[in-house]
C-alpha cells in the first residue's frame, strides 16, 4: 500500500476529527484534568475514537500513538510495525473549552522512525495542511490548493515568533519564561496561541518566522515539524542538533534566523 493511500486516509481521518470538534463546539459538558492545568474533555476522546476507527479499519497492522490512549500495537505482532500513526485529536483543548477558535486535529505517519506524512486540519478556517516527505507542503481550503513556503525574514529583530509554556509551569523552574523574556527583547514580537501544531503550520506558511518550545510530546510536533521542513524551513534542538519528535525541545524557523534564535536560547541554557 503506497503513499497515496496513506495520504487519503490521513486526510479523511483529520477531516472527520475536525467535523466532530465543530459539531460539539460550545457544548462541552465533561471537563477533566490530567494535572493542575492540563484539560481533557469528552470531545478529545470522541474525536480520537473516530480517527482511530478509520486508521484501524484501513491499516490494521499499523501501530498507533495518540495523546489520549496508550500506544496501540497490532495484536499478535512479535515486533512493532514499521508504520506508526501519531495522532492528536484536539490540539488546543483549553482554547476549545473557552471558545477561542485556535485548535486543530493532527495526524502523522512514521515509517522506520522517520515522519513521512503530516496532515493538520483547522476546522475554524477550513485549513487543511498536508506534507509528504520530499514532496513539499500544501494548504487547501475549499477547492483552493497551493504550495506553501516559509518566510524570507533574515533579521530576528524584524521577526514574529511563536511559543508556548509547559503544563508544569507552576512547579518547574524549567518553564520557558526565561527564553520568552529574552526573545521578547530581541524579536519584533512573540505570540502564544495555545496550539503548538498550528504554530508550526503557520510557520510553514510564513505567518510566523520562528518557533521554540519545550516539554512537548510526539503528537505535538510530528506533523508540524514535517510541514516546516517541506516548506523550506529548519527544525532542530535548541543548540542546532538533529531533531526528532521524541525530544523534549524543538526549535523551528524559516532557516534564515535559526542561528540567531540559537544564540538567544543559549543565554538561558
Amino acid at each position: 500500500m503506497g503513499m497515496e493511500q496513506f495520504k487519503k486516509i490521513a486526510i479523511q481521518a483529520a477531516l472527520k476529527g475536525g467535523e466532530i470538534l465543530s459539531k460539539h463546539k460550545g457544548k462541552v459538558k465533561n471537563i477533566g484534568y490530567k494535572d493542575e492545568v492540563n484539560l481533557v474533555t469528552e470531545v478529545d476522546k470522541i474525536s480520537e475514537e473516530a480517527i482511530l476507527q478509520i486508521i484501524k479499519k484501513n491499516f490494521p497492522d499499523h501501530a498507533i500513538l495518540t495523546e489520549e490512549s496508550e500506544e496501540f500495537i497490532p495484536e499478535g505482532k512479535k515486533s512493532k510495525s514499521i508504520h506508526k500513526w501519531i495522532i492528536d485529536p484536539l490540539d488546543g483543548t483549553t482554547n476549545y473549552v473557552h471558545g477561542l477558535p485556535i485548535y486543530c486535529v493532527s495526524v502523522a505517519l512514521e515509517e522506520n522512525g522517520k515522519i513521512i506524512l503530516g496532515v493538520v486540519y483547522n476546522p475554524n478556517l477550513d485549513e487543511l495542511f498536508v506534507a509528504e516527505k520530499d514532496k513539499g507542503a500544501f494548504l487547501s481550503w475549499g477547492k483552493t490548493k497551493r504550495r506553501i513556503s516559509v518566510s524570507q525574514a533574515t533579521q530576528l529583530s524584524k521577526s514574529l515568533l511563536a511559543t508556548g509554556f509547559p503544563y508544569d509551569i507552576r512547579t518547574s523552574k524549567i518553564n520557558n519564561l526565561d527564553h520568552f523574556a529574552n526573545f521578547y527583547k530581541k524579536a519584533q514580537a512573540v505570540r502564544r496561541g495555545g496550539s503548538a501544531v498550528l504554530d508550526l503550520c503557520y510557520l510553514a506558511m510564513g505567518r510566523f518566522d520562528g518557533f521554540w518550545e519545550l516539554k512537548l510530546s510526539p503528537w505535538d510536533t510530528a506533523a508540524g515539524s514535517l510541514l516546516v521542513e517541506e516548506a523550506g524551513g529548519k527544525v532542530s534542538d535548541f543548540l542546532g542538533g538533529p531533531f526528532n519528535i521524541y525530544l523534549k525541545e524543538i526549535l523551528a524557523s524559516n532557516g534564515k534566523i535559526h542561528q540567531q534564535m540559537i544564540e538567544v536560547l543559549k543565554l538561558s541554557l
